[in-house]
């Protein structure tokens, strides 16, 4: 993400309230806020392998069960 630099310059007899409001405003409008929470808990897709050594254990994992439940161990 690309760096984005914010800056507000006091002019005249400006209040620091009134800098600090011109501040909170040009942040709110740069959308910067609400990117950073949207990539906050973002996570990378699994790779092809992650996913196909997942979907044998889920195989594994049935077969196991299936023969669990012929020989009546569970319900």
């Amino acid at each position: 993400m690309a760096k984005t630099i914010i800056e507000v310059k006091k002019s005249g007899s400006e209040t620091n309230a009134t800098l600090l409001r011109k501040f909170s405003r040009k942040v709110q409008d740069s959308q910067i806020v609400p990117s950073l929470k949207k990539k906050r808990y973002a996570s990378r897709k699994p790779s092809k392998l992650t996913q196909k050594s997942a979907a044998m254990k889920r195989i594994d994992k049935r077969k196991v069960n299936a023969r669990l439940r012929k020989l009546g161990k569970i319900a």
